[in-house]
């Protein structure tokens, strides 16, 4: 494993410092959540080693959210991000090839590069609606292909695919003999139609998911894979044993009362940030030197600023951070051109949020100085 801190991490807010930020937009998440926020307390817990699978009434709630799914199906991890790391390091060497939809959250992309794997990189357009194209993704797989990885709501864009690109995504990776792994971190904030999990729909998908995107709860680590496959259920159970034996018996008890609560917390946040993102989508309007395709899921989206090639975005970035107190994503840490940016519009207070975006156009409206010198 040939290990490489990823830029999304290096330039983190929380390694900037939170207090020299004003207006936070870089967040990918709901605001942070406290215990009291979501009316829980923790009880008096037995600290033991937990079900290595995780604790089982967890693993049953997220189970009976699709149809077809038992608890044995679900194993428990360390966040999203430790399922993704699982799942890469049992599925992939250095002789494997992925098949990777960009842009994506960094770790589906940075392990299997630690690894060593051969990649091809099916790059989603802003002028095709960042729709992904079964057919390129076809064309991509070879016959060492083990994994193919899209991520659906999408991170950064807020896109979705529909059923029957899912459905179309399922059939490649059956008929391929490889797997078909879905992040679908953000599925609780879907604005339309929520997709099935697509593990739920195929035992050659693997499905992710989280508590922290769409609960504001990153704090406690749980996340989760899914699969259908008795002999991977077992492999990626013997990775996880090795990587920690078990998760925490704190953060799993407070996950499961978090998913007692699933229901009633989502009708409530849904319409709120369907508001956000109404929010950004007449600020967009309004700015002509920024564009996006509207998210139909997530509380993110990846606007587009429309600069021409003498426009410095590096400059931008830092005077909109040093004069503005104003953080976005740019686009390099989704191997992106740096002229889109990833804006969150779901962890800001509405105030800090409309401030951020105002702050945007305040350092537009001075783009002259951007401009690099000939």
């Amino acid at each position: 494993m040939n290990y490489a801190r990823m830029v999304i991490e290096k330039e983190a807010p929380e390694e900037y410092g939170y207090d020299r930020i004003r207006y936070n937009l870089s967040e990918s998440s709901i605001a942070d959540q406290k215990l009291s926020d979501i009316g829980l307390s923790l009880p008096d817990l037995t600290l033991f080693y937990g079900e290595h699978r995780g604790e089982k009434e967890l693993r049953a709630l997220i189970a009976a959210q699709d149809n077809g799914l038992s608890p044995d199906d679900v194993l428990v991890t360390a966040g999203a991000a430790g399922a993704l790391f699982i799942i890469a390091t049992s599925l992939l060497s250095a002789s494997d090839h992925l098949v990777v939809v960009r842009p994506n959250y960094a770790t589906n992309i940075e392990t299997p590069r630690a690894i060593g794997c051969a990649i091809s990189y099916v790059d989603l357009d802003f002028d095709e609606g960042f729709a992904i194209d079964v057919e390129r993704v076809a064309a991509a797989v070879l016959p060492n292909t083990r994994l193919i990885s899209v991520t659906c709501p999408h991170n950064p864009t807020g896109t979705m695919m529909s059923r029957a690109d899912l459905d179309a995504l399922i059939a490649l990776a059956e008929s391929r003999h490889c797997r078909l792994l879905v992040d679908e971190t953000y599925r609780d904030l879907s604005y339309g139609e929520r997709l099935p999990s697509a593990t739920s729909l195929s035992p050659s998908a693997i499905s992710v998911s989280s508590l922290s995107k769409a609960f504001g709860i990153p704090g406690i680590r749980i996340g989760w894979l899914v699969t259908r496959d008795p002999e991977l259920r077992e492999t990626f159970l013997a990775a996880k044993e090795q990587i920690g034996i078990c998760g925490s018996v704190i953060d799993e008890a407070i996950a499961r009362e978090m998913l007692k609560l699933r229901a009633a917390f989502l009708a409530s946040l849904l319409p709120e940030m369907a508001k956000r993102r109404d929010i950004v989508q007449s600020w967009i309007d309004g700015e002509p030197l920024v564009d996006w395709v509207r998210p139909q899921g997530g509380v993110v989206g990846f606007p587009r600023l429309n600069v021409d090639a003498g426009f410095d975005l590096d400059r931008f970035y830092a005077r909109l951070l040093d004069e503005h107190g104003t953080y976005v994503g740019p686009g390099h840490w989704f191997e992106m051109p740096k002229r889109f940016f990833r804006v969150g519009f779901g962890w800001p207070k509405e105030t800090e949020l409309r401030g951020g975006l105002e702050a945007i156009s305040a350092s537009l409206r001075g783009r002259a100085s951007f401009h690099r010198e000939r």
